[in-house]
C-alpha cells in the first residue's frame, strides 16, 4: 500500500477525528521520499501500524464537587508505540480533550519523542474536565478519582505521564500522592512532578526555553541572530512565559502575550521584571489586562498576535490556532520565522502560506520537544536516585535541541526537500523521527 492509499484509508476510517487525520497527513506527506528508498517499510507496513495505537484505554471518572453534587467525567490514554522506550506523553485536563485530540496529540509524541535520541515512545491522554472555575480541593479529588482508574495501565518502565494543559505540578502531585497510595511504590512513574519528591529542575522551563534554542541554532544557519528581533508570543501559560524569558535573555524583544479573551501589546518589549508579574498573575488566576494599569501597554480584546509588525512568531497557545489568513497577516507584517511552542497549532493551510513565502518555519514535534526531553531525564534521575543541577540540565537541553535541528536540517538535504538554502524542517523532523521508530519496528519484526 502507498502513503497516498494509506492516507485515504485513514481518512474513510476516522473522517469523524478531523485532528488525528490532520497530523496522519502532516507526517504522511512528508516522508514519502524515505518510504520510496525503504521498500522494506512499505513491506513490513510500518505507517498503516503507527497510525492504529497500541490500545485506547476509556474510563469514567465519578468525584464531588464542594456542594457534595456527583460529577461524571471521560478519561483516557491513549498508548501509541513503545517501540522506543515506555509510553511517554502529557495528560491534558480541558473541556475540548476528546479522542481524536488525543490521538493526535499522541500521534505526534511518537515522532517528537524519537527526534529527542532518548528511549521514550509516545502517548498521551487526560479528561474532559475543565480545571478551570474548580477549588483546590475540588481539583485535588478529580485528581485522585483520575489516577484511581489510569494506575492500573501506567508504571515507570510501562507508561510515564506528564503534564499538559490544564496539568501543572499540582495536578501531578495530587495523582502522584494517589498512586502511591494504591501501589505502595514510590516511582518514576509521572514527571513533572515537584522538586524536592522526584521532579526535575528545569522541567518547568523546558518547552519554552527549548523552542528558543531552536531558534537560536535556526537563526545561525541564516547567518542571523535573535537581538533586536521583535517577538510575537501567543498563549501566556508555562510555554508562553518561559518563551518570552528566554528571548529576553537572549536579547530579543517579545512584545506579545495573548489568552482567549485577547492580546496584551507592549512595544517596548517584555523584561524580567514584568514577565515574573504575569507568571504571578497567571498563578493566580487573575486577568492579563491588569498589566496595562501596571506597566502600560495595549489591551486588544478579541484579537490574536499575528497583525501586528514582527521579525518572529512563535504561536504557544493550542492546536489550529494560527489559521490561513492568519499566516498571510504573518507574511505582510515582516515574520521571517515561525516556531511552533504548542502542539500543531498552525493549521496545514497556514503551514503552506508561510513556506511558499520562505518563511522559516519549525514544526512542534521538533520545536517544542524540550518538554518532552527534561521529563525523560526527570525519568533517568528517578531512576539512579541522583538529581542534577539547573545549569547541567539546562546544558543538556541545548545539545538536544541543537541535535534536533542538525537532524532535521541534515534529513531536509538528504532526501532532497532543502531548496536553495531554505531547509523544510517539517519533513527534516518527520523524516528523521519517522525513521527512528520504523527501523526499530523493523527489527522487531511484527510483535509491535
Amino acid at each position: 500500500m502507498s502513503i497516498r492509499q494509506a492516507i485515504e484509508k485513514v481518512e474513510a476510517r476516522y473522517a469523524h477525528q478531523p485532528e488525528f487525520v490532520q497530523a496522519v497527513k502532516e507526517v504522511a506527506l512528508t516522508i514519502a521520499p524515505l518510504y520510496d528508498a525503504h521498500p522494506e517499510f512499505q513491506k513490513m507496513k510500518i505507517f498503516e501500524r503507527l497510525v492504529e495505537p497500541d490500545r485506547i484505554i476509556a474510563f469514567r471518572i465519578n468525584w464531588e464537587n464542594d456542594k457534595g453534587e456527583v460529577q461524571v467525567n471521560r478519561g483516557w490514554r491513549v498508548q501509541f508505540s513503545n517501540a522506543l522506550g515506555p509510553y511517554k506523553g502529557g495528560l491534558r485536563f480541558h473541556p475540548t480533550v476528546n479522542q481524536s485530540v488525543l490521538k493526535f496529540l499522541g500521534f505526534e509524541q511518537i515522532f517528537k519523542n524519537a527526534l529527542t535520541g532518548l528511549p521514550i515512545g509516545g502517548g498521551k491522554g487526560g479528561s474532559d474536565f475543565d480545571p478551570k472555575g474548580k477549588t483546590d480541593s475540588e481539583i485535588r479529588r478529580f485528581c485522585y478519582a483520575f489516577m484511581r482508574e489510569l494506575h492500573h495501565y501506567v508504571s515507570k518502565d510501562m507508561d510515564v505521564p506528564a503534564g499538559d494543559i490544564g496539568v501543572g505540578s499540582r495536578e501531578v502531585s495530587y495523582m502522584y500522592a494517589m498512586y502511591k497510595n494504591l501501589t505502595h511504590e514510590y516511582s518514576g512513574v509521572l514527571t513533572g512532578k515537584g522538586v524536592g519528591f522526584g521532579g526535575s529542575l528545569m522541567r518547568t522551563e523546558a518547552t519554552g526555553y527549548g523552542a528558543v534554542y531552536f531558534l537560536e541554532n535556526m537563526l545561525k544557519v541564516q547567518n542571523d541572530d535573535i537581538k533586536g528581533k521583535k517577538v510575537l508570543i501567543s498563549g501566556a501559560g508555562n510555554v508562553s512565559l518561559h518563551a518570552a524569558e528566554k528571548v529576553c535573555m537572549l536579547g530579543g524583544i517579545a512584545i506579545t502575550v495573548s489568552d482567549s479573551k485577547g492580546t496584551l501589546y507592549d512595544e517596548k518589549g517584555l523584561n524580567q521584571e514584568k514577565i515574573d508579574w504575569l507568571k504571578k498573575q497567571k498563578d493566580q488566576g487573575k486577568p492579563l489586562t491588569d498589566y496595562i494599569e501596571v506597566f502600560g501597554g495595549e489591551w486588544l480584546a478579541g484579537q490574536t498576535p499575528w497583525h501586528i509588525k514582527a521579525d518572529i512568531a512563535i504561536p504557544s497557545a493550542t492546536q489550529n490556532e494560527v489559521d490561513e489568513e492568519d499566516a498571510q497577516k504573518m507574511v505582510e507584517n515582516g515574520v521571517k520565522y515561525v516556531v511552533e511552542g504548542a502542539n500543531m497549532p498552525l493549521t496545514a493551510k497556514a503551514i503552506d502560506r508561510v513556506c511558499e513565502n520562505r518563511v522559516h518555519y519549525a514544526p512542534g514535534k521538533a520545536a517544542n520537544a524540550g518538554g518532552v526531553a527534561v521529563s525523560a531525564l526527570e525519568m533517568s534521575q528517578n531512576s539512579v536516585r541522583q538529581y542534577k543541577t539547573f545549569d547541567q540540565i539546562d546544558e543538556r537541553l541545548k545539545n538536544i535541541m541543537k541535535n534536533i535541528h542538525d537532524s532535521a536540517a541534515a534529513a531536509s538535504e538528504e532526501y532532497g526537500q532543502t531548496d536553495n538554502g531554505y531547509i523544510d524542517y517539517m519533513a527534516g523532523a518527520n523524516i528523521v523521527g519517522f525513521k527512528r521508530v520504523a527501523d526499530a519496528l523493523v527489527a522487531y519484526g511484527i510483535l509491535n
